[in-house]
C-alpha cells in the first residue's frame, strides 16, 4: 500500500502516522512491520516506529497476507459407529466441544476428527470439516460426518428428511403422552444467550412421546422435524417439563421434592439430560445407547 503523509502529520512519528493513515490496522500491528522492514519512507526502508515524517513524503507499506489458523489434529478418545468412503458416524460424549470456537481453541471434535479421519470435506472450512449438524458441549450422542465434499452436500440436501431422534430426561410428566409442539423459536429478547418462542423466530416442530414415568419426572423421546437452536430444550420448557440439569432453561425445581436424596442427586446432575439417540441416515440406522450418567439419574428416578 502507498500513502502520501499530509501536512497536518508533518513531524509525527511513524507508527501514529501510519495508525492515522490506515485506520483498519492497529498501531502495534503497523510498528511491527516498521521493525520487520516492511515499511519504507520517500524511498528508503526505516526500521524504527519512531522516525518522523515529513509531509508530502510517501510511505509504502508491505501488509503480508493472513496467515490461516492452523487446526491442530489431537488424538482424542473417538467412539465410532459406523464408518464407509462416504461419512464416519460417532457416538459424541458429554462435555465434548463440536469445533472451535472462542474459548476452546482446541480439545473438540474438530480436533479428534482431523487425527482419525485423514479425509474430511473441506466444505465449513477449516473449523468445521465435514460437519453437517452439530450437537451442543452437553448433549451426548451419534452424528454424521462427511468425508468428501460430494457426500457432504448430499447430506445437507437430504437433511430435512433424516429421523432425528432424541431422549431427555425432564421434570414432572406430560398432561398427554405424545404430541407435536409448532412453536417459533428466535433469539431471547431478555438474554442474548439464550432461545425463546418468538413471533418473530423461525419455525421449529418437535414430536414428542412419553417413555416411561419416573417420580418427579420422565423420560421423553423428541423427534425433530426442524433443526433450530436449543430447539428441544425450548420446547420442553414451553411444555412445562424442562430437561433435567439445563442451567439456560431449567430452574431449581429440585427443591420441591421431599426425597432429600433425590434432591441431591438432582441439584448436581452436571448437564442437560438430553442425549441423540437414533439417526435415520439413507445409508443405515445408527443408535447410540443412553449414557452412563443418563442411566444412572433414571435409576434414582425409578
Amino acid at each position: 500500500m502507498k500513502v502520501i503523509v499530509p501536512a497536518d502529520l508533518d513531524g509525527a512519528r511513524l507508527d501514529r502516522g501510519l495508525t492515522a493513515l490506515l485506520p483498519a490496522h492497529s498501531r502495534s500491528f503497523l510498528a511491527r512491520l516498521v521493525e520487520e522492514g516492511r515499511v519504507a519512507v520517500a524511498g528508503r526502508d526505516v526500521t524504527k516506529p519512531s522516525h518522523r515524517l515529513v509531509s508530502g513524503d510517501e510511505i509504502e507499506v508491505d501488509i503480508p497476507p493472513p496467515s490461516p489458523a492452523e487446526i491442530a489434529s489431537q488424538d482424542l478418545p473417538l467412539t465410532v459407529i459406523h464408518e464407509d468412503d462416504d461419512i464416519v458416524v460417532i457416538d459424541k460424549p458429554p462435555g465434548l466441544v463440536v469445533h472451535p470456537a472462542a474459548g476452546h481453541a482446541d480439545q473438540t471434535l474438530v480436533n479428534a476428527l482431523l487425527f482419525h479421519v485423514k479425509d474430511l470435506s473441506g466444505v465449513g472450512g477449516q473449523l468445521r470439516p465435514g460437519i453437517v449438524h452439530r450437537l451442543d458441549k452437553d448433549t451426548s450422542g451419534v452424528m454424521v460426518i462427511a468425508k468428501h465434499d460430494a457426500a457432504h452436500r448430499a447430506l445437507t440436501a437430504a437433511w430435512s428428511s433424516v429421523r432425528k431422534e432424541y431422549l431427555a430426561i425432564v421434570y414432572g410428566t406430560p398432561k398427554t403422552p405424545r404430541g407435536t409442539i409448532d412453536a417459533p423459536i428466535g433469539r431471547d429478547p431478555r438474554n442474548r444467550k439464550r432461545m425463546a418462542i418468538v413471533a418473530a423466530g423461525r419455525r421449529a416442530v418437535t414430536d414428542y412421546e412419553l417413555v416411561e414415568s419416573l417420580r418427579h419426572a420422565s423420560l421423553v423421546r423428541c423427534t425433530l422435524r426442524t433443526g433450530r437452536t436449543h430447539q428441544i430444550r425450548v420446547h420442553l420448557k414451553s411444555l412445562g417439563h424442562p430437561i433435567i440439569g439445563d442451567a439456560l432453561y431449567s430452574g431449581p425445581q429440585w427443591k420441591g421434592i421431599p426425597d432429600k436424596r433425590l434432591q441431591k442427586v438432582l441439584a448436581t446432575f452436571p448437564r442437560q439430560a438430553l442425549h441423540a439417540a437414533r439417526l435415520v441416515l439413507p445409508v443405515g440406522v445408527f443408535d447410540s445407547p443412553l449414557p452412563l450418567d443418563m442411566t444412572a439419574l433414571i435409576d434414582a428416578l425409578r
